[in-house]
């Protein structure tokens, strides 16, 4: 999964964090990608706290989706 901005031509980083469904609690697989200058930002980290806050995981998201 990319998370913030990845600008023309820059290289990738690739890091893995441990995220888990808000909802159900199963573990979220594969790694995540960002930007080599985006990384590590103060913007980054609120971007990646706010993802561990309200992360669904694919089931879990099209059942809320189904319920609106």
């Amino acid at each position: 999964m990319i998370i913030g901005r990845v600008l023309e031509n820059e290289k990738r980083v690739k890091f893995n964090i441990e995220i888990y469904c808000n909802n159900c609690g199963v573990k979220v697989p594969g790694g995540l990608q960002t930007g080599e200058s985006y990384f590590e930002t103060n913007e980054f980290k609120n971007e990646l706290q706010e993802l561990k806050k309200n992360y669904l995981c694919g089931i879990c998201r099209d059942k809320k989706r189904v319920e609106k």
